[in-house]
């Protein structure tokens, strides 16, 4: 790439000869071709540099757009719904003049090369596109996916993983409610850090990315720009993780909370004084993505003095510049009576700020340096115009034999001694085991807000606090499910999401997503991919829950081996007032424990297949989304009402693991009867979908049953909280001290 000034417009059009490195930025030949078609002359290095990274995988959703349409060809009424797809996040209405942002995203192979810095930074860029919006952040979230809990180099990635979303979660002050980890040999070499946000703002604060208004300033403000992350995420994801390939291993991109504390202040007095007119924060592709972006989104053009731009390294060349993702800076246009006051502010905040550029009323993004014209492009066709891939996808010819090989016929316990040395190996299993060993490492109740947090089925924080008016959060996906099935597996992600939503009592209203697959070059990858889409967006019609936004995290694989198709679902819920939330533990002793929902024998892609049997096929569960529209409104209605004063949804481990984990949490025990029809195996081991634990007190037992009955949804009384144990009657008794044992030794023993 060109190190010098004088490669500008004028001079590429001179020497169309000269070779560009386009294949070391991540360009296909074709792709190269098409920037010179665009320009009609070959590009500047500069305008290589924009291209390159504006579009790959990350940047440009180039083999995922043709799906993704589905979100908005198939996004369902929503009167909830204020700013959808396309913007920094998805914004919803919840109700007393409050909405609320929130997206998920991925930061996968940076947290592998470096894991705290890898995971700091995606918690940073997530919090910026909350701020971008007009929000203040009042939460955070984090769905993590390990491999095997066992290996070596797990213990490398996830207590450095960890450590960075605690660290700059808790600088920040920002609380972390909810998320998930999940261990799996597939994410070997390819853990999966995910990365979600909520905002709050009242209705008339929403700003938007967009550059309007001929004369207005462009103000770049927060940290300098160095070399770190000079095109990180945005190339580092956009191939498959290979050794081979250290020119697709650039430095991680290095964070510092403290500055993003100031910047958030200091974003927000801003808006506060009505002093900004559009805003982008710069993560992924840098100054490339925040200047086209605004650009393109606005009514003009742009004009920027890339000399302008602070520096930590000034030997860096224009290329570098707008490449690096330095991290802790934003964009801002301003009118330019409001700018001294713009700057005044930054100052107060010890924010670094400087007019970098203009918008104009032309329709071109151009861009000097050293007083040469260095970029002169429509940022239309860097932001929004790249390539579009119809990838050809096909279903794996495994995909029946996977399919055929039936969980269901593998060998199951036959005593009461056998199941009791089942479930205890079950919930002391990775995946089932107790997570305080990370989850400690977060602050849960910074801020004084959050009113339920991990381990519970979804967070929920309080935005008001004279009316109680709050919003909850849960992140789900099951790769295990998906891998088997990935059209319902996409469904059961966001069936799951939503019913722990709704056992919290609050109502599911928006959906984000983080869709982490392999390689996109492979067929049967792609079919995943698309099966996946439409098996969430059919669902998400179907719930009335549209999509507000998210993030397709493709190239997930070492070599040829991809990781599970693992769709991973967020969706936000609203709650009136949190004082009638309903927790997962137990709270009462002679409380009757029901059943919600229908029990069958569905055990494919289950956690009793996986702990006990090391196997993976079959089906997975059925999806009844009609099902899970009713139990979730039954959940709701029972928690307003004061019916239930705990509830559990089941899923992973089925009904013995809800119950254990409400057991230890509540520190009381339970007696359960299995009921008529069912074999005591199933009842405990089965994952069937649309199910929830609850506990009744007795004065409410013939009204919650007279609900159910009247709305039709399935009610068993399976038992009564009750002691110091958990008894399945004629079977086994196992005392909460043993269980406690077992369910919190696995996760220090493995990363000790």
């Amino acid at each position: 790439m060109s190190r010098t000034p004088l490669d500008t417009v004028e001079h590429a059009a001179g020497t169309p000869d000269v070779e560009l490195p386009w294949a070391e930025l991540g360009l296909k030949k074709d792709e190269y071709e098409r920037v010179v078609e665009i320009l009609g002359r070959r590009p500047t290095g500069a305008e290589l540099a924009m291209y390159s990274v504006m579009w790959s995988e990350h940047c440009s959703y180039k083999s995922s757009k043709v799906h993704l349409r589905q979100f908005g060809e198939k996004a369902p009424q929503s009167d909830a719904l204020l700013v959808g797809i396309g913007e920094n996040a998805g914004v919803v209405d919840v109700g007393q003049g409050y909405a609320v942002t929130f997206k998920v995203e991925s930061h996968n192979h940076p947290s592998y090369v470096e894991p705290y810095q890898g995971a700091a930074t995606g918690v940073g860029g997530i919090v910026r596109d909350i701020i971008a919006m007009g929000a203040r952040p009042v939460a955070v979230v984090d769905p993590l996916r390990f491999g095997a809990a066992d290996h070596p180099d797990t213990k490398r990635v996830l207590p450095g993983v960890v450590a960075g979303i605690g660290g700059y979660g808790n600088c920040l002050g920002l609380p972390n409610i909810g998320g998930e980890v999940v261990f799996d040999a597939c994410y070997q070499g390819n853990p999966l850090v995910n990365a979600g946000a909520i905002g709050v703002m009242k209705h008339e604060d929403i700003h938007l990315a967009k550059a309007s208004g001929a004369g207005n300033k462009v103000i770049l403000y927060g940290a300098r720009t160095g070399g770190d992350g000079i095109g990180g995420a945005s190339i580092l994801a956009s191939e498959t993780f290979d050794d081979a390939k250290p020119s697709k291993r650039p430095a991680v991109q290095v964070g510092d909370p403290f500055q993003e504390k100031l910047l958030i202040e200091c974003t927000l007095e801003a808006f506060q004084e009505k002093l900004v007119v559009g805003i982008q924060d710069l993560g992924a592709a840098g100054l490339s993505c925040a200047t086209s972006e605004l650009a393109s989104n606005g009514s003009g053009g742009m004009r920027v003095t890339l000399d302008d731009v602070p520096l930590r390294d000034s030997t860096l060349s224009p290329e570098e510049i707008l490449m690096s993702e330095s991290q802790e800076r934003m964009c801002a246009v301003v009118e330019p009576e409001k700018v001294d006051r713009f700057l005044e502010i930054c100052d107060k905040w010890d924010v670094i700020a400087t007019v970098i550029g203009e918008v104009t009323d032309g329709d071109r993004l151009e861009i000097f340096w050293h007083g040469g014209k260095i970029v002169d492009v429509d940022p239309r066709t860097v932001a929004h115009d790249g390539p579009v891939y119809e990838r050809p996808y096909a279903r794996p010819s495994w995909q029946d034999e996977l399919q055929a090989d039936d969980a269901n016929k593998l060998p199951r316990p036959g005593t009461g001694d056998e199941l009791k040395d089942q479930v205890l190996k079950l919930v002391s299993s990775p995946n089932q085991a107790s997570k305080s060993w990370i989850t400690s490492q977060y602050d849960h109740f910074v801020q004084g807000n959050t009113v339920l947090a991990q381990p519970e089925d979804s967070g929920m924080i309080r935005i008001d606090e004279s009316s109680g008016l709050g919003v909850a959060i849960a992140t789900d996906g099951n790769g295990r499910y998906a891998k088997l099935d990935p059209y319902a597996g996409a469904q059961l992600a966001l069936a799951e999401a939503y019913r722990n939503v709704a056992t919290t009592g609050a109502k599911p209203l928006a959906v984000s997503d983080c869709l982490n697959f392999g390689s996109p070059e492979d067929p049967a990858v792609m079919w995943q991919f698309a099966e996946a889409i439409r098996g969430l967006a059919d669902a998400c019609q179907q719930l009335g829950t549209p999509v507000t936004g998210g993030n397709v995290s493709l190239y997930n694989q070492t070599g040829e081996a991809a990781i599970h198709p693992t769709p991973v679902v967020a969706v936000l819920g609203v709650i009136d007032d949190v004082a009638r939330r309903t927790p997962v533990a137990f709270q009462e002793e002679g409380q009757l424990l029901y059943l919600l929902g229908d029990t069958r024998e569905e055990f494919g892609g289950s956690a009793w297949s996986q702990v006990i049997h090391d196997h993976l096929g079959g089906l997975p569960p059925q999806v009844d989304l009609e099902r899970e529209r009713l139990l979730a409104e039954i959940l709701i209605s029972a928690s307003r009402d004061g019916m239930i004063d705990s509830a559990h949804d089941l899923s992973d481990g089925g009904l013995v693991q809800a119950v254990v984990e409400s057991a230890l949490l509540g520190g009381k025990g339970a007696r359960l009867v299995v009921p008529e029809g069912l074999d005591a195996f199933t009842f405990l081991f089965s994952e069937s979908a649309g199910r929830a634990l609850v506990a009744v007190p007795r004065s409410e037992e013939l009204r919650f049953n007279d609900m159910c009955g009247a709305r039709g949804l399935p009610v068993t009384r399976v038992g009564v909280v009750d002691g110091d144990t958990v008894e399945v009657q004629g079977e086994f008794t196992l005392s909460l001290d043993t269980l406690r044992e077992a369910h919190e030794r696995t996760i220090p023993a493995l990363l000790a």
